[in-house]
């Protein structure tokens, strides 16, 4: 019964290649356990929050297709011509019944998923994770479009390959897995191989700690082909000691800083309606406040980060240093790697033979644990 929470990963640097691994690509979406009771399904996040009345058209699905009782662990993405798109995915949560159904229409939600906990009155979460695998795998229709079984290999090689291939198609790297492991709730026993970039940006201003005595995230510009300066992110995660460092470092940088700033005609109801500009609220702060310190734009960061959607850092960034010797100028969009989207499609192998391939190698790995 819920809540359940789920299993978690520790993220490293390279991919993992001990024997007894197994690899799937990272999606980016929401995480989900599945609860189905009979004619009760349950859609429940990482944080226990329930995700159903956002996601009506994927719990109607689910609850047809599949077991009367089971248990399953996976992602809620949306997948469109261009990859997997995160802002559709957040534009669900809306609290307002009307738009949720709306936008339920317009961009129906898929479910992918990858490990199972429950069928029937059994918890198989002390099962090793190929058989628990192989069931979910023998549970789920392989003619489904929008319930789909994640992509699974125990060749580093091949999970190399989706982790530089399908990037362009929004996926955030690769897991990797004990093939013997139990389900473990709430523990770090996967590993991630997430993508790291680093952006020379221009430093346009600051939040605030919660706190109130330092820097709690740096706000990020980069100038697009027409020399519009435009928020692409913010660096964050300091330590107490560097957010009263940055305060003192920031400080001559907040005279006149309005005068001639690039951002200064932003109004909170501007940017409320874009979500491309500092400041204000929106659904997604949760009452936070999202009020900024406006800097002059004469200082560059250079800084960590994953990937880039719909123009902006999918998640924040991380700083690693101040560039004296970069001019503001200079911080363009040009620099990023573009990285071209791959069909999904090319992904999700014909289910048969693709079962077939991991029933076999599951065999291999279990006579090769016997002998």
């Amino acid at each position: 019964m819920p809540p359940v929470r789920p299993m978690l990963a520790k993220a490293v640097r390279d991919l993992p290649r001990e024997p007894g691994l197994c690899y799937e690509p990272k999606w980016d979406g929401f995480r989900c356990v599945v609860f189905r009771d009979g004619t009760e399904i349950e859609l429940g996040s990482r944080n226990d929050r329930p995700l159903t009345r956002y996601f009506p058209e994927l719990a109607e699905l689910l609850l047809a297709e599949l077991p009367p009782r089971c248990v399953i662990d996976g992602e809620i993405v949306i997948v469109t011509d261009a990859g997997l798109d995160f802002d559709l995915l957040q534009n669900r949560l809306h609290p307002a019944a009307s738009r949720v159904r709306k936008l339920a229409g317009e961009t129906p939600a898929s479910f992918v998923a990858f490990d199972l906990l429950a069928i029937g009155d059994e918890d198989v979460t002390a099962e090793p994770f190929g058989e628990r695998r192989r069931r979910l795998a023998d549970l789920l229709d392989p003619s489904l479009t929008r319930v789909r079984l994640t992509p699974l290999t125990e060749d580093p090689d091949t999970a190399r390959d989706w982790f530089t291939r399908f990037e362009g198609a929004g996926f955030d790297g690769v897991m990797a897995k004990a093939l013997d492991a139990p389900y473990e709730q709430d523990k770090r026993v996967m590993w991630k191989v997430k993508h790291q970039r680093t952006a020379d940006c221009v430093v346009a201003g600051f939040r605030w700690h919660k706190d109130g005595l330092g820097v709690g995230s740096l706000l990020l510009g980069l100038f697009d082909d027409a020399g519009t300066l435009h928020h692409v992110g913010v660096a964050s995660s300091f330590t107490a000691a560097r957010r009263r460092e940055l305060v003192e470092e920031l400080a001559p940088l907040r005279e006149n800083a309005l005068a001639e700033h690039p951002w200064r005609d932003w109004a909170q109801a501007q940017a409320q309606a874009s979500g491309r500009m500092p400041g204000g609220q929106s659904r997604w702060s949760a009452g936070k406040d999202m009020s900024w310190e406006p800097l002059r734009t004469e200082t560059v960061a250079e800084v960590h980060y994953e990937h880039l959607l719909a123009g902006r850092f999918r998640h924040g960034g991380r700083l690693v240093r101040f560039r004296p010797d970069r001019t503001p100028e200079s911080c363009t969009y040009a620099q990023l790697e573009e990285v071209a989207p791959a069909e999904l499609a090319d992904l999700f192998q014909p289910q048969a033979r693709l079962r077939a391939r991991e029933s076999d190698a599951l065999e291999s790995a279990a006579q090769e644990s016997d002998r």
